[in-house]
């Protein structure tokens, strides 16, 4: 058995979770393969990320594009093959919940390659979220399993995986955030973007709020309602700007419609926000992190622990106006102390996952 390990990535929410993995190997000396599935091949998407974590060019791109689930999810199983068998690494890493993680897992599974997924056992327990379903299939031929949070595991051995196969190591996507904390500046940042001092920062990208028409102009209502008490700066995933700008959004003119932002350039932006308003997992997450109040616009949450250390909420569109005026007239001073971050999202999860790595590659030559 090789000692290769090789790392498949696809959109923007792997790469803060691959990059201290990445970094922490490399600085043992393991050999290491990279490949990008190309799920998001927006520059603005991927490269700007890239730049941003300092990641190595990938030494493959599957160019999966955009499509439907399912031919995301064949187009990277097929893509893939070719590059396992020629490579022949002793483990597959996966990260998240994306397509391209689970068509990698299922690729690497069949061809008796052990598999290390990053963000193990997050359950929201809704199986009409496709990420549910990639969550808990990887999960499933998965060898090595790496959890963010202590109820993961609770999950993982529901499911029977056993005990020794988990690993509680902490958040890698907070290891990202530690990593580049220096060179946030929110006020070049809002400068260079034409954004006032005080603003509500929104991030929208799932189905079920950006797909469907009638959503997408109840929730222009909604934001449009919360920009005559603070200005509003959205960057617009590529694919909703259409729908949301048919929906009436340019009517508001406190509402800023940004282009996706540079990883750097957006946690500037979320660190010193009023509050955010998302639907991400990875925002929910991070506003963790700052302390910055976070209303979730989901019916759940596969990330709980954001909502019991006091940052996140779960909101309806029906109350967001109501809550996000809360805020700005009586504060949500709870959610803004760092000793609310959960344990082990210390900045070095990447180390955590590095060192188990090492040792399974030592056990299996």
């Amino acid at each position: 058995m090789s000692g290769l390990v090789l790392h498949v990535v696809g959109a923007r929410p792997n790469f803060p979770k691959f990059a201290p993995v990445w970094s922490a190997l490399d600085s043992m000396g393991v050999q290491q393969f990279l490949v990008h599935s190309g799920q998001h091949y927006d520059g603005r998407m991927s490269a700007r990320f890239f730049k941003d974590l300092s990641l190595p060019e990938p030494d493959a791109n599957l160019g999966v594009g955009s499509g439907s689930h399912a031919q995301q999810t064949a187009a990277v199983m097929v893509g893939l093959e070719p590059v396992l068998t020629q490579e022949a690494p002793a483990l597959v890493c996966v990260y998240g919940d994306i397509n391209s993680t689970l068509g990698a897992a299922l690729t690497a599974a069949k061809l008796m390659i052990p598999v290390a997924h990053v963000e193990s056992g997050l359950r929201s327990f809704d199986r009409q979220m496709p990420e549910e379903v990639n969550r808990i299939l990887t999960d499933q031929v998965s060898e090595l399993l790496f959890t963010t949070s202590a109820e993961a595991q609770v999950n993982l051995e529901r499911e029977g995986i056993p005990e020794n196969h988990i690993y509680f190591v902490g958040n890698t996507m907070i290891d990202s955030i530690v990593s580049v904390e220096r060179k946030l500046d929110s006020n070049s940042t809002r400068q260079k973007l034409w954004i006032p001092s005080e603003y509500c920062l929104v991030t929208l990208h799932r189905p079920s709020n950006v797909d469907d028409r009638d959503s997408v102009a109840e929730l222009v209502t909604k934001l449009g309602s919360v920009s005559k008490e603070i200005p509003v700066v959205f960057p617009l995933h590529p694919r909703s700007q259409e729908r949301f700008r048919e929906s009436g959004l340019a009517e508001y003119p406190n509402i800023h419609v940004l282009d996706p932002l540079g990883y750097v350039d957006f946690l500037s932006l979320m660190k010193d926000a009023l509050v955010v308003i998302t639907d991400s997992g990875g925002v929910q997450e991070e506003t963790t992190y700052f302390g910055v109040p976070c209303f979730t616009l989901r019916a759940n949450t596969e990330r709980p622990v954001t909502i019991t250390h006091g940052s996140n909420v779960l909101v309806e569109r029906a109350d967001l106006v109501t809550r996000v005026d809360e805020v700005r007239t009586d504060g949500f001073d709870s959610a803004r102390s760092s000793s609310l971050r959960p344990y082990l999202w210390d900045g070095h999860a990447g180390e955590r996952v590095a060192k188990t790595i090492s040792r399974w590659l030592e056990g299996n030559r």
